[in-house]
């Protein structure tokens, strides 16, 4: 079911099998070694990570200063610990029984489970976000003119807390010219949320 699933945002890899193995244990453990990687998928151990890396499905733990995600080392060794974001995790917990991928119900239980008051409307924040981004990118600025928006205005910076918790954005620390144009600190939206079965 969560290779469906998979392959529907994917497209066409025969790797979404793999991926599929890894994601759900993962989602069972909460972290894996890339030593346990390469037991499972064997000699497509390293190409499964670079995929789950690129969807912003799979993070090394490893950092170079910050837990966001361009400051993570993709390192291929044995004891190296990789974990998945929570909204990739209720996605893949998800997909698991319906063969689904459903980023606008995941984000709703997730939120929900946080506790977030508005978590009704997240997934239509995230819709918005998704259209005012540009290459998976969103300025601090774009994200306060959605909230204010939807009525949310009062609560921008805990929303941000949220989502860079939740794993639907993280801070693009290692762009500093970018930065400097925007005039704003600049996030990266998760791709796994923004695919033709999701908002597209």
């Amino acid at each position: 079911m969560l290779k469906d699933a998979l392959s529907s945002i994917l497209g066409k890899t025969e790797l979404a099998g793999s991926l599929a193995q890894i994601l759900a244990c993962v989602s069972k453990k909460g972290r894996v070694t890339f030593h346990e990687v390469e037991e499972t998928v064997g000699n497509d151990a390293e190409e499964i990570l670079l995929l789950g890396y690129e969807w912003r499905l799979i993070l090394p733990m490893r950092t170079r200063r910050t837990s966001s995600w361009d400051d993570r080392l993709l390192l291929f060794n044995p004891v190296e610990l990789y974990e998945i974001p929570n909204i990739v995790r209720y996605l893949a917990e998800r997909a698991c029984e319906t063969g689904l991928w459903e980023p606008e119900v995941a984000l709703s239980e997730l939120f929900r489970e946080m506790g977030d008051p508005h978590w009704n409307i997240i997934p239509r924040l995230v819709e918005r976000l998704w259209e005012q981004s540009k290459n998976y990118r969103i300025t601090a600025i774009q994200i306060q003119e959605i909230c204010d928006g939807l009525g949310l205005g009062d609560r921008v910076d805990a929303l941000i807390v949220e989502l860079k918790g939740s794993g639907v954005i993280s801070p693009k620390l290692r762009s500093p010219a970018e930065v400097s144009r925007a005039g704003a600190v600049i996030f990266e939206l998760n791709p796994s949320l923004l695919t033709r079965t999701g908002f597209q």
